[in-house]
């Protein structure tokens, strides 16, 4: 029952869940990705995705892809990623502009989808199938829906809550790695794959204040851990910020050294 050829990928468009899906693939994984629309101000990350499934379809890597669609929910959820009256904050993540940037149960609502489709195609299929999330730690604090506890107790819950649930299995390979170590994974399985690092990352997005255009502004936390891991790489940034580079990165390096100093 280990190493099952079936995986479900909760799909967002951005750099974690995309590096997962082409972490996947390169073990010849057969991939059924979902993605949510719940109504998040940053939607452009739903449009990078498909740029980046019909590129991977061209090179005859197929995702079997749903999105769906929660945006009714909007106006249930209190937050800075889904009320349109309430700016992002920006800086390093800290736990304080974490709170305005947490959807409520969000992960919640995504695993539990996740678990009912992965469950049918097991009982579908006959087989094991992975559920692949990718949630990873670094040093910042980490949303309370990302923490691993979280997913122990509710991927439980689940198997509590099914017949058969046996057959499906929890997959969290970036649950102690950092972004900069993603990223480098991702380079190795992009080449065994034969893509190209710059197309793959030029069709994600990151920030959770892009504007119109899908421009980062270079200055959300998930925008400063995204800059510090591809210069931890050593590599450019293929999509667009509001800024020069070499400034985003300097801006990048401001934020965490502050981060630090306070923590220490």
């Amino acid at each position: 029952m280990t190493n099952p050829d079936l995986a479900v990928i909760c799909l967002s468009g951005g750099l974690d869940s995309t590096s997962l899906l082409i972490r996947l693939l390169a073990q010849g994984r057969q991939v059924h990705g979902i993605s949510f629309d719940y109504g998040q101000k940053h939607k452009i990350e739903l449009q990078r995705l498909q740029a980046n499934l019909a590129y991977l379809a061209e090179n005859d890597l197929n995702v079997d892809w749903h999105l769906i669609d929660l945006s009714t929910l909007a106006p249930l959820l209190d937050s800075a990623l889904t009320t349109q009256s309430w700016e992002v904050p920006t800086g390093f993540y800290e736990s304080d502009n974490m709170k305005e940037t947490v959807v409520p149960n969000r992960n919640a609502i995504f695993a539990s989808i996740a678990f009912a489709t992965a469950l049918s195609l097991s009982q579908k299929n006959q087989c094991v199938v992975d559920i692949g999330l990718g949630v990873h730690s670094g040093d910042h604090a980490i949303y309370p829906d990302c923490r691993p506890e979280f997913y122990e107790a509710i991927f439980q819950a689940f198997q509590l809550g099914n017949w058969d649930s046996e057959k499906v299995q929890l997959h969290l390979p970036y649950l102690q790695w950092d972004k900069h170590r993603i990223l480098k994974d991702a380079q190795s399985n992009i080449e065994q794959l034969g893509l190209d690092f710059d197309t793959v990352y030029r069709n994600t997005i990151t920030s959770y204040a892009p504007s119109t255009d899908g421009t980062s502004n270079g200055l959300t936390g998930s925008d400063v851990e995204r800059i510090l891991a591809f210069n931890q790489l050593g590599v450019v940034d293929p999509i667009a910020y509001a800024m020069p580079w070499e400034d985003a990165v300097a801006q990048a390096l401001a934020c965490q050294a502050e981060h630090l100093a306070r923590k220490n």
